[in-house]
């Protein structure tokens, strides 16, 4: 199989991506008290719309729910499968979660707006990872609705 058919840039891919997720561990989330950043306010989304949100803070030590849901702190500790890792990193942060992504093998990995690492993409890819690059998973799931 060709691993860039991995890599998902169209509406129709998006759209059967978000169909097969039901659990998403959101790596880089901010808590309560930074409810105005996206980091936020984009899981709290989709929770919203019904999505189960895992929290995996890089910061926030004391944190131990965010959401109501217990914080984890790196995705290999999550139980059970995860559909999609949704990150909140700086594009330059995300190659050192690439040990960690791999090890968890989520189905999914999803690079917020203005987050983008084309290596990682294609290790992942490369992996049988599907990968969206540099797109507000909360636009896309709302879009959903009037395509």
């Amino acid at each position: 199989m060709n691993w860039r058919n991995n890599l998902v840039d169209d509406a129709e891919g998006i759209r059967s991506l978000l169909m097969d997720t039901r659990r998403i561990a959101v790596l880089g989330i901010k808590t309560e008290a930074q409810s105005f950043q996206p980091s936020f306010y984009v899981p709290q989304y989709m929770a919203q719309a019904g999505f189960e949100i895992i929290p995996v803070p890089v910061y926030y030590p004391e944190a131990t729910e965010i959401l109501g849901q217990k914080v984890y702190r790196k995705l290999a500790d999550v139980p059970g499968e995860i559909d999609l890792v949704d990150v909140f990193r700086r594009s330059q942060d995300v190659p050192g979660h690439l040990d960690d992504l791999l090890a968890k093998k989520p189905k999914a990995v999803w690079m917020q707006s203005g987050i983008r690492h084309d290596e990682v993409a294609e290790a992942l890819a490369r992996e049988g990872i599907k990968v969206v690059q540099d797109r507000c998973l909360m636009v896309e799931h709302r879009a959903l609705g009037r395509r």
